[in-house]
Protein backbone atom coordinates (compact mmCIF):
# COMPACT_ATOMS: atom_id res chain seq x y z
CA UNK A 1 0.00 0.00 0.00
CA UNK A 2 1.30 3.42 -0.92
CA UNK A 3 1.70 5.76 2.08
CA UNK A 4 -0.39 8.92 2.11
CA UNK A 5 1.64 11.85 0.93
CA UNK A 6 2.12 14.84 3.34
CA UNK A 7 1.38 18.46 2.56
CA UNK A 8 3.30 19.92 -0.34
CA UNK A 9 5.89 22.60 0.07
CA UNK A 10 3.49 25.12 -1.50
CA UNK A 11 0.81 24.29 1.04
CA UNK A 12 3.29 24.61 3.90
CA UNK A 13 4.45 27.95 2.53
CA UNK A 14 0.83 29.13 2.29
CA UNK A 15 0.12 28.15 5.88
CA UNK A 16 3.32 29.86 7.00
CA UNK A 17 2.27 33.01 5.13
CA UNK A 18 -1.10 33.04 6.87
CA UNK A 19 0.43 32.57 10.33
CA UNK A 20 3.27 35.03 9.88
CA UNK A 21 1.15 37.61 8.11
CA UNK A 22 -1.78 37.69 10.51
CA UNK A 23 -0.47 36.49 13.89
CA UNK A 24 0.22 39.99 15.24
CA UNK A 25 -2.70 41.77 13.59
CA UNK A 26 -6.38 42.26 14.34
CA UNK A 27 -9.17 44.24 12.80
CA UNK A 28 -8.33 46.38 9.77
CA UNK A 29 -4.63 45.53 9.94
CA UNK A 30 -5.45 41.83 9.95
CA UNK A 31 -7.62 42.02 6.83
CA UNK A 32 -5.07 44.17 4.97
CA UNK A 33 -2.36 41.61 5.74
CA UNK A 34 -4.64 38.69 4.88
CA UNK A 35 -5.59 39.86 1.36
CA UNK A 36 -1.96 40.72 0.58
CA UNK A 37 -0.70 37.27 1.61
CA UNK A 38 -3.69 35.58 -0.05
CA UNK A 39 -2.89 37.19 -3.41
CA UNK A 40 0.72 36.15 -3.06
CA UNK A 41 -0.06 32.57 -1.99
CA UNK A 42 -2.51 31.93 -4.85
CA UNK A 43 -0.68 34.02 -7.41
CA UNK A 44 -3.43 36.43 -8.46
CA UNK A 45 -3.52 40.18 -9.04
CA UNK A 46 -6.53 41.07 -6.89
CA UNK A 47 -7.94 39.94 -3.52
CA UNK A 48 -10.51 41.50 -1.21
CA UNK A 49 -12.65 40.74 1.84
CA UNK A 50 -16.10 42.32 2.18
CA UNK A 51 -19.05 42.48 4.62
CA UNK A 52 -22.67 43.44 4.20
CA UNK A 53 -23.28 47.19 4.18
CA UNK A 54 -26.40 47.55 6.37
CA UNK A 55 -28.54 45.62 3.86
CA UNK A 56 -28.13 42.15 2.35
CA UNK A 57 -28.03 43.53 -1.22
CA UNK A 58 -25.00 45.75 -0.77
CA UNK A 59 -21.43 45.10 0.46
CA UNK A 60 -18.34 47.12 1.33
CA UNK A 61 -14.75 45.94 1.31
CA UNK A 62 -12.77 45.73 4.54
CA UNK A 63 -9.47 45.36 2.69
CA UNK A 64 -8.65 45.44 -1.05
CA UNK A 65 -5.32 44.37 -2.61
CA UNK A 66 -4.56 44.93 -6.31
CA UNK A 67 -1.46 44.65 -8.44
CA UNK A 68 0.99 44.64 -5.56
CA UNK A 69 -0.50 47.56 -3.59
CA UNK A 70 -3.41 48.29 -1.19
CA UNK A 71 -6.43 49.80 -2.90
CA UNK A 72 -9.08 52.11 -1.41
CA UNK A 73 -12.09 50.29 -0.01
CA UNK A 74 -15.24 50.39 -2.14
CA UNK A 75 -18.93 49.81 -1.62
CA UNK A 76 -21.17 48.30 -4.33
CA UNK A 77 -24.46 46.55 -5.02
CA UNK A 78 -24.39 42.77 -5.36
CA UNK A 79 -26.84 42.59 -8.24
CA UNK A 80 -25.21 41.76 -11.56
CA UNK A 81 -21.85 40.74 -9.98
CA UNK A 82 -20.28 37.31 -9.37
CA UNK A 83 -20.31 38.17 -5.66
CA UNK A 84 -24.12 37.82 -5.68
CA UNK A 85 -23.80 34.06 -6.11
CA UNK A 86 -21.21 33.86 -3.31
CA UNK A 87 -23.37 35.45 -0.62
CA UNK A 88 -26.17 33.03 -1.47
CA UNK A 89 -24.16 30.43 0.36
CA UNK A 90 -21.65 28.62 -1.79
CA UNK A 91 -18.23 28.73 -3.41
CA UNK A 92 -18.30 30.52 -6.74
CA UNK A 93 -15.55 29.85 -9.28
CA UNK A 94 -15.40 31.30 -12.78
CA UNK A 95 -12.13 30.02 -14.32
CA UNK A 96 -12.49 32.30 -17.37
CA UNK A 97 -14.84 34.58 -19.30
CA UNK A 98 -16.19 36.34 -16.21
CA UNK A 99 -16.60 39.65 -18.05
CA UNK A 100 -18.89 38.08 -20.60
CA UNK A 101 -21.01 36.48 -17.86
CA UNK A 102 -21.39 39.74 -15.90
CA UNK A 103 -21.28 42.61 -18.39
CA UNK A 104 -23.14 44.94 -15.96
CA UNK A 105 -20.22 44.78 -13.50
CA UNK A 106 -18.19 47.72 -14.82
CA UNK A 107 -15.42 47.17 -12.29
CA UNK A 108 -14.60 43.78 -13.83
CA UNK A 109 -14.58 45.29 -17.31
CA UNK A 110 -12.47 48.29 -16.34
CA UNK A 111 -9.88 46.13 -14.57
CA UNK A 112 -9.81 43.57 -17.39
CA UNK A 113 -10.73 40.68 -15.06
CA UNK A 114 -10.88 37.25 -16.72
CA UNK A 115 -11.34 34.87 -13.75
CA UNK A 116 -12.98 34.99 -10.29
CA UNK A 117 -13.03 32.84 -7.15
CA UNK A 118 -15.17 33.66 -4.06
CA UNK A 119 -16.36 31.96 -0.87
CA UNK A 120 -18.83 33.10 1.84
CA UNK A 121 -17.65 33.87 5.39
CA UNK A 122 -19.80 32.08 7.95
CA UNK A 123 -20.06 32.51 11.74
CA UNK A 124 -20.34 29.63 14.19
CA UNK A 125 -24.09 29.37 13.57
CA UNK A 126 -23.75 29.23 9.77
CA UNK A 127 -24.88 32.84 9.20
CA UNK A 128 -23.24 34.65 6.28
CA UNK A 129 -21.16 37.61 7.47
CA UNK A 130 -19.56 38.56 4.14
CA UNK A 131 -17.26 36.97 1.55
CA UNK A 132 -13.65 36.58 0.46
CA UNK A 133 -12.76 36.79 -3.23
CA UNK A 134 -9.78 36.79 -5.61
CA UNK A 135 -9.69 37.66 -9.32
CA UNK A 136 -7.11 37.90 -12.08
CA UNK A 137 -6.61 39.06 -15.69
CA UNK A 138 -5.61 35.48 -16.54
CA UNK A 139 -7.69 32.33 -16.45
CA UNK A 140 -7.82 30.58 -13.07
CA UNK A 141 -8.17 26.82 -13.61
CA UNK A 142 -9.68 24.78 -10.71
CA UNK A 143 -6.51 23.58 -8.97
CA UNK A 144 -7.03 21.67 -5.67
CA UNK A 145 -4.02 23.33 -4.03
CA UNK A 146 -5.36 26.77 -4.81
CA UNK A 147 -8.80 25.92 -3.44
CA UNK A 148 -7.22 24.41 -0.32
CA UNK A 149 -5.20 27.53 0.41
CA UNK A 150 -8.17 29.75 -0.39
CA UNK A 151 -10.39 27.93 2.11
CA UNK A 152 -7.74 28.26 4.82
CA UNK A 153 -7.63 32.03 4.32
CA UNK A 154 -11.44 32.20 4.24
CA UNK A 155 -11.75 30.32 7.55
CA UNK A 156 -9.29 32.64 9.24
CA UNK A 157 -11.07 35.69 7.81
CA UNK A 158 -14.47 34.41 9.02
CA UNK A 159 -13.13 33.92 12.57
CA UNK A 160 -11.72 37.43 12.69
CA UNK A 161 -14.85 38.97 11.19
CA UNK A 162 -17.01 37.19 13.75
CA UNK A 163 -14.70 38.38 16.52
CA UNK A 164 -15.04 41.94 15.25
CA UNK A 165 -18.82 41.61 15.16
CA UNK A 166 -18.86 40.45 18.80
CA UNK A 167 -16.46 43.22 19.75
CA UNK A 168 -18.68 45.80 18.06
CA UNK A 169 -21.73 44.43 19.81
CA UNK A 170 -19.93 44.61 23.14
CA UNK A 171 -18.78 48.14 22.38
CA UNK A 172 -22.30 49.17 21.43
CA UNK A 173 -23.71 47.52 24.53
CA UNK A 174 -21.11 49.26 26.67
CA UNK A 175 -21.87 52.57 24.96
CA UNK A 176 -25.57 52.17 25.67
CA UNK A 177 -24.81 51.22 29.25
CA UNK A 178 -22.43 54.16 29.61
CA UNK A 179 -25.08 56.49 28.21
CA UNK A 180 -27.61 55.14 30.67
CA UNK A 181 -25.03 55.37 33.44
CA UNK A 182 -23.94 58.89 32.61
CA UNK A 183 -27.38 60.30 31.79
CA UNK A 184 -29.23 58.55 34.60
CA UNK A 185 -31.42 60.86 36.75
CA UNK A 186 -29.78 59.42 39.87
CA UNK A 187 -26.15 59.48 40.97
CA UNK A 188 -24.18 56.21 40.61
CA UNK A 189 -20.93 55.95 42.54
CA UNK A 190 -18.44 53.18 43.24
CA UNK A 191 -16.65 53.32 46.58
CA UNK A 192 -13.72 51.23 47.84
CA UNK A 193 -13.86 49.54 51.22
CA UNK A 194 -11.65 52.40 52.50
CA UNK A 195 -14.25 54.99 51.44
CA UNK A 196 -12.39 56.24 48.35
CA UNK A 197 -14.47 57.11 45.28
CA UNK A 198 -13.56 54.87 42.33
CA UNK A 199 -16.09 56.05 39.78
CA UNK A 200 -18.94 58.55 39.52
CA UNK A 201 -21.46 59.35 36.84
CA UNK A 202 -22.42 62.77 35.54
CA UNK A 203 -25.36 63.15 37.90
CA UNK A 204 -23.05 62.76 40.90
CA UNK A 205 -20.88 65.61 39.63
CA UNK A 206 -23.98 67.77 39.11
CA UNK A 207 -25.27 67.12 42.62
CA UNK A 208 -21.98 67.87 44.37
CA UNK A 209 -20.71 70.58 42.02
CA UNK A 210 -17.32 68.96 41.40
CA UNK A 211 -15.72 67.57 38.24
CA UNK A 212 -15.36 63.80 38.01
CA UNK A 213 -11.56 64.10 38.10
CA UNK A 214 -11.84 65.96 41.42
CA UNK A 215 -14.15 63.37 42.96
CA UNK A 216 -12.39 60.17 41.88
CA UNK A 217 -9.68 59.29 44.37
CA UNK A 218 -11.10 61.48 47.16
CA UNK A 219 -12.71 60.30 50.39
CA UNK A 220 -16.47 60.17 50.06
CA UNK A 221 -16.99 61.08 53.73
CA UNK A 222 -15.51 64.54 53.13
CA UNK A 223 -18.65 65.49 51.17
CA UNK A 224 -21.08 64.71 53.99
CA UNK A 225 -22.27 67.41 56.39
CA UNK A 226 -20.78 67.45 59.86
CA UNK A 227 -24.14 66.66 61.43
CA UNK A 228 -25.70 63.54 62.98
CA UNK A 229 -27.54 62.93 59.70
CA UNK A 230 -24.36 63.56 57.72
CA UNK A 231 -20.86 62.20 58.28
CA UNK A 232 -21.71 60.29 61.43
CA UNK A 233 -24.52 58.38 59.72
CA UNK A 234 -22.47 57.93 56.52
CA UNK A 235 -19.60 56.33 58.44
CA UNK A 236 -21.93 53.79 60.06
CA UNK A 237 -23.70 53.05 56.78
CA UNK A 238 -20.49 52.62 54.78
CA UNK A 239 -19.03 50.42 57.49
CA UNK A 240 -22.10 48.19 57.33
CA UNK A 241 -21.98 47.96 53.52
CA UNK A 242 -18.27 47.15 53.68
CA UNK A 243 -19.16 44.31 56.02
CA UNK A 244 -21.58 42.80 53.52
CA UNK A 245 -24.87 44.50 54.44
CA UNK A 246 -27.26 45.92 51.84
CA UNK A 247 -28.41 49.48 52.47
CA UNK A 248 -31.80 50.72 51.31
CA UNK A 249 -33.20 54.25 51.34
CA UNK A 250 -31.14 55.77 54.18
CA UNK A 251 -31.49 59.57 54.15
CA UNK A 252 -28.27 61.53 54.64
CA UNK A 253 -27.15 65.16 54.53
CA UNK A 254 -24.28 66.25 52.28
CA UNK A 255 -22.76 69.60 51.34
CA UNK A 256 -22.37 70.87 47.80
CA UNK A 257 -19.27 72.71 46.67
CA UNK A 258 -20.97 76.06 47.36
CA UNK A 259 -21.83 74.98 50.90
CA UNK A 260 -25.56 74.54 50.29
CA UNK A 261 -27.25 71.47 51.78
CA UNK A 262 -27.80 68.33 49.70
CA UNK A 263 -30.08 65.60 51.02
CA UNK A 264 -29.91 62.16 49.42
CA UNK A 265 -31.57 58.77 49.85
CA UNK A 266 -28.82 56.12 49.63
CA UNK A 267 -28.84 52.54 48.40
CA UNK A 268 -25.64 50.46 48.72
CA UNK A 269 -24.65 46.96 47.65
CA UNK A 270 -21.27 45.31 48.27
CA UNK A 271 -19.46 43.91 45.20
CA UNK A 272 -17.35 40.77 45.67
CA UNK A 273 -14.47 39.38 43.61
CA UNK A 274 -13.99 35.73 42.62
CA UNK A 275 -12.59 34.89 46.04
CA UNK A 276 -15.68 36.28 47.77
CA UNK A 277 -13.89 39.32 49.20
CA UNK A 278 -15.67 42.70 49.02
CA UNK A 279 -13.68 44.83 46.62
CA UNK A 280 -16.05 47.80 46.36
CA UNK A 281 -19.46 49.17 47.25
CA UNK A 282 -21.80 50.32 44.51
CA UNK A 283 -24.17 53.06 45.61
CA UNK A 284 -27.15 54.93 44.19
CA UNK A 285 -27.93 58.45 45.43
CA UNK A 286 -31.37 59.96 44.90
CA UNK A 287 -31.68 63.72 45.39
CA UNK A 288 -34.41 64.41 47.97
CA UNK A 289 -33.29 67.95 48.88
CA UNK A 290 -36.51 69.62 47.72
CA UNK A 291 -38.64 67.19 49.71
CA UNK A 292 -36.57 67.52 52.90
CA UNK A 293 -36.45 71.31 52.70
CA UNK A 294 -40.18 71.43 51.96
CA UNK A 295 -40.85 69.25 55.01
CA UNK A 296 -38.62 71.51 57.10
CA UNK A 297 -40.48 74.55 55.80
CA UNK A 298 -43.83 72.91 56.56
CA UNK A 299 -42.60 72.13 60.06
CA UNK A 300 -41.43 75.73 60.50
CA UNK A 301 -44.75 77.09 59.26
CA UNK A 302 -46.67 74.67 61.45
CA UNK A 303 -44.70 75.76 64.52
CA UNK A 304 -45.10 79.38 63.49
CA UNK A 305 -48.81 78.86 63.05
CA UNK A 306 -49.10 77.27 66.48
CA UNK A 307 -47.20 80.16 67.97
CA UNK A 308 -49.37 82.72 66.23
CA UNK A 309 -52.52 80.90 67.29
CA UNK A 310 -51.34 81.16 70.87
CA UNK A 311 -50.70 84.84 70.34
CA UNK A 312 -54.16 85.36 68.87
CA UNK A 313 -55.69 83.80 71.96
CA UNK A 314 -54.20 86.64 73.98
CA UNK A 315 -56.06 89.88 73.37
CA UNK A 316 -53.42 92.16 71.87
CA UNK A 317 -54.14 95.03 69.58
CA UNK A 318 -52.19 98.20 68.92
CA UNK A 319 -55.49 100.07 68.87
CA UNK A 320 -55.59 99.48 72.63
CA UNK A 321 -53.05 102.31 72.93
CA UNK A 322 -55.40 104.76 74.58
CA UNK A 323 -54.63 108.35 75.44
CA UNK A 324 -53.95 111.85 74.14
CA UNK A 325 -51.48 113.12 76.69
CA UNK A 326 -48.41 114.96 75.38
CA UNK A 327 -46.15 112.24 76.81
CA UNK A 328 -47.95 109.46 74.91
CA UNK A 329 -48.30 111.59 71.78
CA UNK A 330 -44.52 112.07 71.74
CA UNK A 331 -44.03 108.31 71.95
CA UNK A 332 -46.47 107.64 69.11
CA UNK A 333 -44.77 110.27 66.95
CA UNK A 334 -41.45 108.46 67.41
CA UNK A 335 -43.18 105.16 66.58
CA UNK A 336 -44.51 106.68 63.38
CA UNK A 337 -41.01 107.84 62.37
CA UNK A 338 -39.06 104.68 63.17
CA UNK A 339 -41.59 102.00 62.14
CA UNK A 340 -40.89 102.11 58.35
CA UNK A 341 -37.15 101.57 58.95
CA UNK A 342 -35.34 98.39 59.99
CA UNK A 343 -33.57 100.04 62.91
CA UNK A 344 -33.17 98.02 66.10
CA UNK A 345 -35.32 99.53 68.86
CA UNK A 346 -34.87 99.41 72.63
CA UNK A 347 -38.08 100.06 74.58
CA UNK A 348 -37.44 101.40 78.08
CA UNK A 349 -40.07 101.66 80.77
CA UNK A 350 -41.49 100.34 83.98
CA UNK A 351 -43.54 97.19 84.11
CA UNK A 352 -47.03 97.76 82.70
CA UNK A 353 -46.23 100.81 80.58
CA UNK A 354 -47.31 99.02 77.39
CA UNK A 355 -43.98 97.99 75.87
CA UNK A 356 -45.49 95.03 74.06
CA UNK A 357 -48.30 97.17 72.64
CA UNK A 358 -45.75 99.65 71.31
CA UNK A 359 -43.73 96.78 69.79
CA UNK A 360 -46.85 95.53 68.02
CA UNK A 361 -47.62 99.04 66.80
CA UNK A 362 -44.12 99.35 65.35
CA UNK A 363 -44.42 95.98 63.61
CA UNK A 364 -47.90 96.76 62.25
CA UNK A 365 -46.68 100.02 60.74
CA UNK A 366 -43.50 98.51 59.22
CA UNK A 367 -42.89 96.89 55.84
CA UNK A 368 -42.71 93.56 57.69
CA UNK A 369 -46.36 93.74 58.74
CA UNK A 370 -47.27 90.69 56.58
CA UNK A 371 -44.65 88.55 58.36
CA UNK A 372 -44.91 87.28 61.94
CA UNK A 373 -44.11 89.16 65.11
CA UNK A 374 -42.53 86.61 67.44
CA UNK A 375 -42.54 87.47 71.15
CA UNK A 376 -39.95 86.08 73.55
CA UNK A 377 -39.95 86.72 77.29
CA UNK A 378 -36.27 86.30 78.12
CA UNK A 379 -36.98 86.11 81.83
CA UNK A 380 -39.30 83.12 81.34
CA UNK A 381 -36.98 80.98 79.20
CA UNK A 382 -36.05 77.66 80.87
CA UNK A 383 -32.58 77.62 82.41
CA UNK A 384 -30.18 75.70 80.19
CA UNK A 385 -32.48 75.87 77.17
CA UNK A 386 -32.21 79.57 76.35
CA UNK A 387 -30.11 79.02 73.22
CA UNK A 388 -32.32 76.16 72.06
CA UNK A 389 -35.43 78.32 72.42
CA UNK A 390 -33.88 81.28 70.62
CA UNK A 391 -31.85 79.56 67.92
CA UNK A 392 -33.24 76.00 67.76
CA UNK A 393 -31.31 72.74 67.90
CA UNK A 394 -30.42 69.76 65.74
CA UNK A 395 -31.55 66.24 66.40
CA UNK A 396 -29.23 64.61 68.93
CA UNK A 397 -27.64 67.94 69.94
CA UNK A 398 -28.14 67.08 73.62
CA UNK A 399 -29.83 64.50 75.79
CA UNK A 400 -33.53 64.49 75.02
CA UNK A 401 -33.20 66.21 71.63
CA UNK A 402 -35.01 63.42 69.77
CA UNK A 403 -35.91 65.75 66.90
CA UNK A 404 -34.72 69.02 65.42
CA UNK A 405 -36.41 72.19 66.66
CA UNK A 406 -36.93 75.54 64.98
CA UNK A 407 -35.91 78.45 67.18
CA UNK A 408 -37.73 81.73 67.67
CA UNK A 409 -35.33 83.62 65.40
CA UNK A 410 -36.04 81.20 62.54
CA UNK A 411 -39.77 81.56 63.11
CA UNK A 412 -39.36 85.32 62.86
CA UNK A 413 -37.37 85.22 59.61
CA UNK A 414 -38.61 88.04 57.40
CA UNK A 415 -40.56 89.56 60.28
CA UNK A 416 -39.90 91.00 63.74
CA UNK A 417 -38.79 89.46 67.01
CA UNK A 418 -39.69 91.13 70.31
CA UNK A 419 -37.23 90.31 73.08
CA UNK A 420 -38.98 91.32 76.29
CA UNK A 421 -36.99 91.54 79.53
CA UNK A 422 -33.74 91.57 77.54
CA UNK A 423 -31.81 92.43 80.69
CA UNK A 424 -32.46 88.91 82.03
CA UNK A 425 -30.64 87.19 79.15
CA UNK A 426 -27.71 85.01 80.35
CA UNK A 427 -24.19 86.15 79.49
CA UNK A 428 -23.41 83.26 77.09
CA UNK A 429 -26.61 83.90 75.16
CA UNK A 430 -25.81 87.62 74.97
CA UNK A 431 -22.73 86.79 72.85
CA UNK A 432 -24.83 84.79 70.38
CA UNK A 433 -27.45 87.53 70.20
CA UNK A 434 -24.68 90.03 69.44
CA UNK A 435 -23.58 87.83 66.52
CA UNK A 436 -27.13 87.80 65.16
CA UNK A 437 -27.28 91.59 65.28
CA UNK A 438 -23.85 91.98 63.67
CA UNK A 439 -23.73 89.17 61.09
CA UNK A 440 -27.43 88.40 60.58
CA UNK A 441 -26.67 84.70 61.06
CA UNK A 442 -26.65 82.12 63.85
CA UNK A 443 -25.92 78.44 64.53
CA UNK A 444 -28.42 75.99 65.87
CA UNK A 445 -27.37 74.12 69.00
CA UNK A 446 -25.49 71.10 67.66
CA UNK A 447 -25.32 72.58 64.17
CA UNK A 448 -22.16 73.11 62.16
CA UNK A 449 -23.22 75.54 59.45
CA UNK A 450 -24.55 79.08 59.99
CA UNK A 451 -28.10 80.00 59.01
CA UNK A 452 -28.83 83.40 57.47
CA UNK A 453 -31.86 85.33 58.71
CA UNK A 454 -33.57 88.64 58.03
CA UNK A 455 -35.13 89.75 61.31
CA UNK A 456 -35.88 93.10 62.88
CA UNK A 457 -35.13 93.14 66.60
CA UNK A 458 -37.17 95.08 69.14
CA UNK A 459 -35.94 94.68 72.70
CA UNK A 460 -37.57 95.86 75.91
CA UNK A 461 -36.51 96.12 79.54
CA UNK A 462 -37.57 97.65 82.83
CA UNK A 463 -33.99 97.57 84.11
CA UNK A 464 -31.28 100.19 83.94
CA UNK A 465 -29.06 98.52 81.31
CA UNK A 466 -26.31 101.12 81.65
CA UNK A 467 -26.04 100.23 85.34
CA UNK A 468 -25.96 96.55 84.34
CA UNK A 469 -23.16 97.33 81.89
CA UNK A 470 -21.18 99.04 84.66
CA UNK A 471 -21.79 96.01 86.89
CA UNK A 472 -20.59 93.76 84.02
CA UNK A 473 -23.82 91.74 84.07
CA UNK A 474 -24.72 92.97 80.57
CA UNK A 475 -22.39 93.26 77.60
CA UNK A 476 -21.52 96.81 76.65
CA UNK A 477 -21.21 96.01 72.92
CA UNK A 478 -24.64 94.33 72.94
CA UNK A 479 -26.13 97.33 74.72
CA UNK A 480 -24.97 99.71 72.01
CA UNK A 481 -26.20 97.32 69.29
CA UNK A 482 -29.66 97.30 70.89
CA UNK A 483 -29.72 101.01 71.75
CA UNK A 484 -29.84 102.19 68.13
CA UNK A 485 -33.23 103.84 68.67
CA UNK A 486 -34.11 104.03 72.38
CA UNK A 487 -37.75 104.73 73.12
CA UNK A 488 -38.81 105.53 76.68
CA UNK A 489 -42.41 104.87 77.68
CA UNK A 490 -43.97 107.11 80.36
CA UNK A 491 -45.77 105.48 83.32
CA UNK A 492 -49.41 106.33 83.93
CA UNK A 493 -48.55 108.70 86.78
CA UNK A 494 -46.86 110.93 84.20
CA UNK A 495 -49.96 111.05 82.00
CA UNK A 496 -52.83 111.20 84.47
CA UNK A 497 -55.01 113.03 81.93
CA UNK A 498 -55.30 109.70 80.04
CA UNK A 499 -56.96 107.96 83.00
CA UNK A 500 -60.58 108.88 82.05
CA UNK A 501 -60.05 107.54 78.57
CA UNK A 502 -58.55 104.34 79.95
CA UNK A 503 -61.48 103.99 82.32
CA UNK A 504 -63.98 104.34 79.47
CA UNK A 505 -62.05 101.85 77.35
CA UNK A 506 -61.72 99.24 80.10
CA UNK A 507 -65.31 99.54 81.31
CA UNK A 508 -66.69 99.08 77.80
CA UNK A 509 -64.47 96.06 77.38
CA UNK A 510 -65.59 94.48 80.66
CA UNK A 511 -69.24 95.37 80.01
CA UNK A 512 -69.15 93.36 76.77
CA UNK A 513 -67.53 90.45 78.60
CA UNK A 514 -70.20 90.20 81.33
CA UNK A 515 -73.15 91.19 79.14
CA UNK A 516 -73.91 94.53 80.81
CA UNK A 517 -74.73 97.88 79.20
CA UNK A 518 -72.43 100.76 80.14
CA UNK A 519 -73.96 104.23 80.17
CA UNK A 520 -71.02 106.35 81.31
CA UNK A 521 -68.93 107.63 84.23
CA UNK A 522 -69.86 110.65 86.26
CA UNK A 523 -67.43 113.57 85.92
CA UNK A 524 -66.73 113.72 89.68
CA UNK A 525 -65.81 110.03 89.62
CA UNK A 526 -63.43 110.60 86.72
CA UNK A 527 -61.78 113.48 88.58
CA UNK A 528 -61.40 111.26 91.60
CA UNK A 529 -59.77 108.55 89.48
CA UNK A 530 -57.43 111.12 88.01
CA UNK A 531 -56.26 112.29 91.42
CA UNK A 532 -56.21 108.80 92.95
CA UNK A 533 -54.57 106.82 90.14
CA UNK A 534 -52.23 109.61 89.18
CA UNK A 535 -50.00 108.31 91.95
CA UNK A 536 -50.11 104.72 90.71
CA UNK A 537 -47.24 103.24 88.79
CA UNK A 538 -48.80 102.03 85.54
CA UNK A 539 -51.88 101.45 83.44
CA UNK A 540 -52.15 97.84 84.59
CA UNK A 541 -53.41 98.67 88.08
CA UNK A 542 -56.64 100.53 87.11
CA UNK A 543 -57.55 97.60 84.88
CA UNK A 544 -57.52 95.24 87.86
CA UNK A 545 -59.50 97.64 90.07
CA UNK A 546 -62.17 98.30 87.45
CA UNK A 547 -62.56 94.60 86.89
CA UNK A 548 -63.26 94.03 90.58
CA UNK A 549 -65.65 96.92 90.87
CA UNK A 550 -67.54 96.04 87.73
CA UNK A 551 -68.14 92.47 88.85
CA UNK A 552 -70.08 93.79 91.86
CA UNK A 553 -72.53 95.90 89.85
CA UNK A 554 -76.19 95.46 90.61
CA UNK A 555 -77.53 97.82 87.97
CA UNK A 556 -76.67 98.99 84.47
CA UNK A 557 -75.07 102.12 85.93
CA UNK A 558 -71.65 102.19 87.58
CA UNK A 559 -72.02 103.10 91.26
CA UNK A 560 -68.71 104.22 92.67
CA UNK A 561 -67.96 103.89 96.36
CA UNK A 562 -67.49 107.61 96.19
CA UNK A 563 -70.62 109.69 96.80
CA UNK A 564 -71.73 110.89 93.35
CA UNK A 565 -75.20 112.15 94.16
CA UNK A 566 -76.27 115.21 92.26
CA UNK A 567 -74.71 114.20 88.95
CA UNK A 568 -77.16 113.69 86.11
CA UNK A 569 -77.15 110.71 83.72
CA UNK A 570 -76.70 113.18 80.88
CA UNK A 571 -73.29 114.08 82.27
CA UNK A 572 -72.31 110.42 82.35
CA UNK A 573 -73.38 109.86 78.77
CA UNK A 574 -71.66 113.04 77.63
CA UNK A 575 -68.37 111.92 79.20
CA UNK A 576 -68.70 108.51 77.64
CA UNK A 577 -69.36 109.77 74.13
CA UNK A 578 -66.80 112.56 74.21
CA UNK A 579 -63.99 110.45 75.61
CA UNK A 580 -64.97 107.47 73.46
CA UNK A 581 -64.74 109.48 70.25
CA UNK A 582 -61.46 111.06 71.23
CA UNK A 583 -59.97 107.76 72.36
CA UNK A 584 -60.90 105.76 69.29
CA UNK A 585 -59.91 108.54 66.91
CA UNK A 586 -56.54 109.19 68.52
CA UNK A 587 -54.51 106.23 67.23
CA UNK A 588 -56.54 105.85 64.03
CA UNK A 589 -55.64 109.43 63.12
CA UNK A 590 -51.99 108.66 63.73
CA UNK A 591 -52.26 105.47 61.69
CA UNK A 592 -53.83 107.23 58.71
CA UNK A 593 -50.94 109.67 58.58
CA UNK A 594 -48.33 106.95 58.11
Amino acid sequence: MEAASGPSEDEIAALRAIVEGTARSTGDDFFASLVRHLAQAIGVSYAFVAEFADVATRVRTLAFWGRGTPRPNVEFNLAGTPCEDVVRGGLCHHPAGVQAKFPADRSLVDLGIESYLGVPLLDGNGNILGHLAVCDERPMPPEPRRLFVFRIFATRAAVELERLRVEQQLAESERRYRDLYEEAPNAYVSITSEGVLRDVNRRATQLLGYEAAELIGSNVLSYFADTPAGRELAERTLRGAGGGEDVSGVEMEMRRRDGSPLWIAVWMRPMRDTSGSIRAVHSIWVDITDRVLAEAERTRLREQNLYLQEEIKAVHNFEEIVGRSPALAAVLEKVRRVAPTDATILLLGETGTGKELIARAIHSASRRRDKPLIKVNCAALPTGLVESELFGHEKGAFTGAIAGRTGRFELADGGTIFLDEIGELPADSQAKLLRVLQEREFDRVGGTSPRKIDVRVIAATNRDLLAAVRERSFREDLYYRLNVFPLGLPPLRERAEDIPRLAIFLLEKFAARVGRRFEGIEPRTCLLYTSRWGYRRSASEPRTSHGWRYSSWKSSRHESDVDSRGSSPEHCVAWRHTLGRETSANWRTSSSER
